[in-house]
């Protein structure tokens, strides 16, 4: 297949960049600025990237509202993230967040003010002064549209520094030479189907989440996990796949995200009985608990007979204590979903709402830099020419469950550190290697296997099967039994995605081409999911499992990580030592 290469048009970059969103675009917008030629694709116009649905805020230690500084905020993170993440990314990350959020303040994001004119802040789940003695006020808002703003202000900027935007472009497969450099992508125009190969000195992963391998999912329809299906392809392992978080509040029967910021302005959840049945869970910090905690304590009453609804299936977030003119004001989002997918006034009744799958903790591994790293002969090997940032990527900074905010701050702190080791790497000097003759193979081997099937499988009914598969065996609470039946129906589910088909040769649209694509993608991220899940033998985290319920640091204090080729699993060791400050050692989690 090598002659296939000499057909396909090559275009060359300083750096190809994957994906539109926060993170993508704050790498990007570093880069055009030092006059690096940049590219970055994306499966939607850029501020339709899912960044956009972020609401409650961006979490730095300004110490706006009360006391605050860096160290409480890794304290909770470390915390918050059950002790998995990396403490040295950790600290990176919360020393980091004044700097960024104050970047961003003078780039012209739209932050609330307080009456002296400083950032408003307001409170959020597992965010404590002191060391967990009291909730402070540290995420820093744009009402509830925090996401939104972040995204317009970066396309903006992006736009002033002529970065190059490869609008409704998918990358299908990474390209990677002999010695397992990444030397580029290949790509697909979607609206014409022209494949093209992106060559670049580097390579930046900024693809988002995969939360459609979920059935009930806050994720937009393009979160299919491209990134982690391209890395798993190459070879790259994927780390800590196991860990989901449900988010506590997502409107019952839609998925559609209700924002941790409306129990951070007050509202509080309740039960059929009208209890506020979080103070019983978590005395201290009640309703603004760690999103895994609040989660599972909501499916605890829902399991107990105390749901609301006709089918006891939910329960109620209730804010019309917080009064509607604080809530037009810092809620405005919040109201009109509720009127658009809860049919109910938020002013007036409270909001039916379910755990709903959100965000993936886990992703391609990489270091403070953002640069992808593989184990190799017992230590890790920096894979050259590829660096990953964002939901996509596992730094770990959020361990085993994220805290609210944390997820925006991920996005622009190594959307940054990355943006500046590849400027200090002077890409600009440095020649384009040579790429291999087979370079494309892979890519238009799996497009041609799509254009000529016969199979019997539709793309749909097996996408829609992997969410259901993953949503019944793999959701907030796990056994041993329901993971194990899990993993031998994706395999099945693997097998029949080999079989996919377009029904009618004659209408073949690259939606469906597209969708079909996105098939491998969700495939492999169910697969490093499910089988990280199983093999977890304790409860940690997002990671809750009914047969072994408590934590166990003595054997499993250590990162999975999953690879594609025989869906093999390996470990690699949890970094405890921070930068500069004492470890935070490992405690039982209260609230």
């Amino acid at each position: 297949m090598a002659a296939i290469k000499s057909t396909i048009p090559t275009r060359r970059f300083d750096a190809v960049i994957i994906g539109a969103g926060g993170s993508g675009m704050r790498a990007s917008l570093q880069l055009a600025e030092a006059g690096l030629n940049v590219a970055v694709l994306s499966k939607v116009f850029p501020t339709r990237s899912h960044t956009v649905a972020a609401q409650g805020g961006i979490g730095a230690s300004l110490g706006n509202m009360s006391e605050d500084n860096w160290y409480w905020h890794m304290f909770d993170t470390v915390k918050g993230g059950d002790y998995l993440g990396d403490q040295d990314a950790i600290e990176f990350m919360c020393r980091e967040a004044p700097k960024v959020v104050y970047e961003l303040e003078h780039f012209g994001m739209p932050f609330d003010r307080n009456a002296d004119g400083t950032i408003y802040q307001r409170p959020f789940g597992g965010h404590t002064a002191n060391f967990g003695e009291k909730p402070v006020q540290r995420a820093c808002a744009a009402a509830d549209r925090t996401g939104h703003a972040l995204l317009h202000t970066l396309y903006q900027r992006n736009v002033r520094a002529r970065t190059q935007f490869f609008v409704e472009w998918m990358a299908i497969d990474l390209i990677r030479d002999q010695d397992g450099d990444i030397l580029g992508v290949v790509a697909l125009e979607m609206e014409t189907g022209e494949v093209m190969i992106l060559q670049a000195k580097t390579t930046l992963f900024a693809t988002g989440g995969a939360g459609r391998i979920f059935a009930a999912s806050t994720n937009a329809f393009i979160n299919t996990g491209d990134g982690m299906g391209m890395a798993a392809r190459a070879g790259l392992p994927l780390q800590d796949m196991e860990f989901w978080q449900f988010h506590p509040t997502g409107v019952a029967g839609a998925g559609v995200l209700i924002t941790e910021g409306v129990r951070g302005e007050g509202g509080i959840l309740i039960n059929s009985q009208g209890e506020r049945f979080m103070e019983r869970y978590a005395p201290t910090l009640k309703d603004l608990a760690p999103r895994d905690f609040v989660s599972r304590s909501m499916d605890q009453e829902i399991k107990e007979g105390r749901g609301c609804g006709p089918n006891k299936d939910h329960v109620l977030l209730d804010l019309r204590h917080i009064g509607a003119e604080t809530i037009m004001k810092r809620l405005p989002s919040i109201l009109e979903i509720g009127h658009k997918f809860a049919n109910v006034d938020a002013t007036k009744e409270p909001i039916p709402v379910v755990p709903t799958i959100h965000y993936q903790m886990g992703g391609i591994p990489t270091n403070i830099h953002g640069q992808v790293v593989a184990p190799k002969n017992g230590s890790s090997e920096i894979v050259n020419g590829m660096y990953a940032i964002g939901e996509c990527a596992c730094v770990s900074v959020h361990g085993a469950n994220r805290l609210g905010t944390n997820s925006l701050l991920d996005l622009v702190v190594f959307g940054r550190a990355a943006g500046n080791h590849i400027v200090a790497t002077h890409l600009k000097n440095r020649e384009h290697k040579p790429l291999p003759a087979d370079a494309a193979d892979v890519a238009m081997s799996r497009l041609s296997k799509l254009e000529t099937s016969n199979g019997s499988e539709r793309v749909q009914d097996v996408a829609n099967a992997i969410r259901k598969t993953m949503q019944y065996h793999c959701g907030v609470f796990r056994t041993d039994e329901l993971l194990q039946e899990g993993v031998k129906e994706i395999m099945v589910l693997d097998e029949r995605r080999k079989h996919v088909s377009f029904k009618d040769k004659s209408k073949v649209f690259n939606t469906a081409r597209v969708e079909a694509l996105e098939l491998d993608n969700l495939i492999e991220t169910a697969k490093a999911t499910i089988i990280s899940a199983a093999a977890r033998k304790e409860s940690r985290g997002a990671h809750a499992h009914r047969d072994y319920e408590k934590r166990d640091d003595d054997n499993w204090m250590k990162h999975t990580l999953w690879y594609s080729e025989g869906n093999r699993l390996d470990y690699k060791p949890v970094n405890t030592k921070p930068l500069t400050v004492e470890t935070f050692k490992p405690k039982a989690r209260t609230f």
